[in-house]
């Protein structure tokens, strides 16, 4: 594990891929409800910190409640639009509405969802990071060839934190190690 410093960071990406539940916005689980989306602290200024440089964002989100039957598709796309309408516009959203047990490539910690928003970007998946706040998130990012910041949680598992190749206090902190610089946070 490496703590977020300046001399830890590799340079600017291409592109930043955010988890949704728990990184961008406050996990509420199989949320439905748009009026429930409540931003994460230092949310605005890390996107802001991307915008203002170029760098170009998405989000890819595992929403296995499609699959258990607790939310639908409309309400997954209600969600992201309260989302985008607070921290966006985000340029790709990438969204896997398959179960734990559906077998499929797309559904973290497999690599496809990271795959899928580099491709809609156009950039290789090798110069994208993706930032997330649990050990799924960063096993993906690494299966897809990409770099991955952990911003953990109440909920992330201290043996996630510890798998970690990048550890961040906040999403801020986590985007200054994505760019290769060091902003306080």
């Amino acid at each position: 594990m490496t703590l977020v410093t300046a001399s830890s960071a590799v340079g600017a990406p291409a592109a930043v891929l955010f988890d949704r539940d728990g990184t961008l916005v406050r996990d509420v689980p199989y949320n439905g409800d748009p009026e429930q989306v409540m931003v994460m602290p230092t949310a605005r200024a890390a996107l802001g910190l991307l915008r203002a440089r170029g760098i170009r964002i998405g989000v890819v989100t595992n929403q296995s409640g499609v699959a258990r039957g607790l939310i639908t598709p409309m309400q997954v796309a209600a969600v992201n639009a309260r989302v985008d309408a607070l921290l966006g516009p985000f340029e790709v959203w990438a969204v896997c509405e398959h179960g734990p047990g559906d077998g499929c490539d797309c559904r973290k910690p497999a690599p496809g969802l990271v795959l899928r928003a580099a491709r809609e970007l156009g950039v290789a998946a090798s110069s994208v990071v993706v930032i997330g706040d649990i050990g799924a998130d960063v096993s993906a990012a690494l299966a897809a060839g990409a770099r991955a910041v952990l911003v953990p949680t109440p909920e992330t598992r201290p043996e996630e934190v510890g798998a970690a190749p990048v550890v961040a206090r906040t999403l801020l902190a986590a985007v200054s190690a994505a760019l290769g610089s060091e902003v306080p946070a």
